[in-house]
């Protein structure tokens, strides 16, 4: 154990501490949990390193559909509201704007008020449910493939990781999940899930719900819900006390820069999770974010338009990337999809989208002959089309 990894296991409070190393963390693990939440700036760095999402830098000027942006800024209300805020820069809290997005979620999904909270997008809370309900002796489980974050923040730990292989229809085999660790204390299902885009419906997630262990948490991540329309899990974490469904600003309504997330779940939960630290990330966010989410979320019918958009502009990919007789996994209803690659690597494949000026996503390892591709704009998409055919014919 590192000396700083001792002096930030000494920054937690004594009876958190107590509890922590009664669930089978070491004081090494404490030093990382501390760092992991903002304890440290050195080994902070480390933990980011570990468990940071492994997608290439931004190359600017190229049409950039490879890490699941969107391909737009903000609906303009949301701008507006937004820029008003920047003109009251100076407070740090101008008109309860906190109270503004929790009432306007409440509204939108259903909820109780008191059920919703709100982040600096969607990693650190990720990151906080993995240390709370999970540990060294009750352990984290996933499908295989989803959203990565959360098997190095497991690994990061030392928490053990279970991933179950997605169904025969790329849908996450609950049943599977629960047989392969039946005493985890985090499961997490990511719908639609991310790189396949396919749903899980919410009756499994119900199923989930009703037979993991009773202590143990279900997180439902729902980061690109919006872009498929379809029944969530909302209403799930607001009348049990076990589930947490967690979403973000950063997909569909195009804020990723923004960095504005959402936690649904109960006050014990949420409690739990912030008995590092109190409420102070949450105090800590950019209010020009949070008034831009809060303009944004009721604006059903503009939500519609842009995921009616990203729809048209995925399915003409598709067809023509199966017109060139390649593979697509079928399902998606997120703004991505899986190639499959004949004869060459992903990363052939992502070097050569790149000579023609397109920057397309990477590969999972469950997956290893698929690149995932993010659905931008039609224009964008017309030039991914171009340039497959290029890279086809040459």
């Amino acid at each position: 154990m590192t000396d700083l990894e001792t002096e930030l296991a000494e920054t937690i409070a004594p009876e958190i501490r107590d509890d922590l190393m009664g669930r089978g963390y070491s004081r090494r693990h404490l030093g990382r949990i501390a760092a992991l939440l903002g304890g440290g700036v050195a080994l902070a760095g480390t933990a980011s390193t570990a468990f940071a999402q492994q997608s290439a830098k931004a190359v600017v000027g190229a049409v950039r559909i490879g890490s699941n942006e969107c391909w737009t800024g903000p609906l303009p209300a949301g701008v507006a509201a937004g820029q008003k805020l920047v003109t009251e820069g100076n407070r740090y809290e101008p008109d309860d704007e906190h109270e503004k997005l929790f009432a306007a979620v409440a509204q939108v999904e259903g909820v109780p008020v008191e059920r919703v909270t709100a982040w600096p997008g969607s990693s650190d809370p990720l990151n906080r449910v993995a240390v709370t309900f999970a540990s060294p002796t009750r352990g984290i489980v996933t499908a295989d493939p989803t959203y990565e974050q959360i098997w190095r923040t497991g690994a990061w730990l030392g928490v053990k990781v279970t991933k179950a292989p997605l169904t025969a229809d790329y849908r996450h085999d609950v049943k599977a999940m629960l047989a392969a660790d039946p005493n985890a204390g985090l499961y997490y299902v990511c719908s639609p899930n991310n790189p396949t885009g396919t749903l899980t419906p919410i009756e499994d997630i119900v199923w989930l719900a009703e037979n993991k262990p009773k202590d143990a948490i279900l997180v439902v991540d729902e980061a690109y819900i919006h872009f498929s329309g379809t029944q969530n899990a909302a209403k799930l974490a607001a009348t049990r006390d076990d589930v947490m469904v967690m979403r973000t600003f950063s997909k569909l309504f195009g804020m990723a820069g923004m960095r504005l997330g959402l936690t649904i779940a109960s006050k014990q939960i949420h409690d739990k999770m912030m008995r590092y630290d109190g409420m102070q990330v949450t105090n800590m966010l950019p209010m020009t974010a949070v008034a831009c989410g809060t303009a944004s979320l009721p604006l059903a019918d503009q939500i519609a338009a842009r995921r009616g958009q990203m729809i048209a502009a995925r399915e003409k990919t598709i067809a023509h990337i199966k017109s060139r007789g390649l593979n697509v996994l079928p399902g998606s209803h997120a703004n991505m999809f899986m190639v499959e690659w004949k004869g060459k690597t992903p990363k052939e494949m992502q070097a050569a989208f790149l000579t023609h000026n397109v920057q397309i996503g990477r590969s999972w390892t469950a997956y290893p002959q698929m690149s995932r591709v993010t659905v931008g704009s039609a224009e964008d998409m017309q030039k991914f089309c171009l340039a497959l055919d290029k890279i086809l014919m040459a």
